[in-house]
């Protein structure tokens, strides 16, 4: 038996590519999650995804981003960069759901 690596920071680089690539659009957005996860291991993924949802990146513990503003390993398409606003932020939980 061959373990599989852990690779968050991979798996990071694909979400955010997607999610930038998709651009303002939530159903683009939600189309390419839903597609993406027949092919990445979401449930291995879980903490790295609900960063990147939430706050754009992966997180270090204690909250920092772990990106080095470098803007490929980062997106505006989550939570933090949400307009203040219960629809938008309601928006962003719909694409979640998916």
């Amino acid at each position: 038996d061959e373990k599989e690596k852990f690779e968050p920071t991979v798996f990071r680089d694909t979400i955010v590519q997607g999610l930038n690539e998709a651009g303002n659009d939530l159903e683009a957005i939600a189309k390419f999650l839903d597609a993406t996860g027949s092919r990445l291991d979401y449930r291995r993924y879980a903490d790295t995804l609900f960063d990147i949802l939430v706050a754009g990146s992966m997180l270090a513990p204690g909250g920092t981003r772990i990106d080095d503003n470098d803007k490929t390993k980062m997106t505006h398409h989550c939570v933090f960069f949400a307009d203040e606003d219960h629809d938008a932020i309601r928006n962003y939980a719909q694409v979640g759901k998916g």
